[in-house]
């Protein structure tokens, strides 16, 4: 239980920075209101997380060659999902959304990978001072 709430703070952490660090280098054609980015953050990681496997279950079947692609679809298809079923996230312009999951697909990639290492080191220091 434990474990899975960890995975679900690290994927909800690594998508929120993944969210601002679009929003910081490509604003104002990417706008998060502060009233919309925890809803634009759930419905991205969500998204994210039902759409990955599924799209490279699909590319494995029908498109072998796209593999290596499929972070970068998924985040694109989550952003698209996130900007119409939130109303705290607007990207506007072709360049911005290229731009956009590019950006948010490699923050959260290193975000998920730096995340845990904090999240350990943060549960590991809290038991050697018992």
């Amino acid at each position: 239980m434990v474990r899975l709430l960890l995975r679900a703070v690290v994927f909800l952490g690594s998508a929120a920075l993944g969210l601002l660090g679009a929003w910081l280098v490509l604003r104002p054609q990417f706008e998060i209101t502060a009233s919309g980015f925890v809803v634009a953050v759930v419905v991205f990681a969500l998204a994210q997380s039902v759409l990955a496997p599924f799209i490279a279950t699909m590319a494995n079947r029908y498109a072998p060659a796209f593999l290596g692609g499929i972070g970068l679809v998924s985040t694109f298809v989550a952003l698209l999902l996130a900007t119409l079923l939130g109303h705290g996230l607007s990207i506007s312009g072709v360049q911005t959304w290229v731009l956009a999951s590019l950006i948010v697909w490699l923050v959260t990639a290193l975000a998920t990978f730096a995340l845990p290492a904090l999240v350990l080191k943060e549960k590991l220091g809290g038991r050697r001072d018992r």
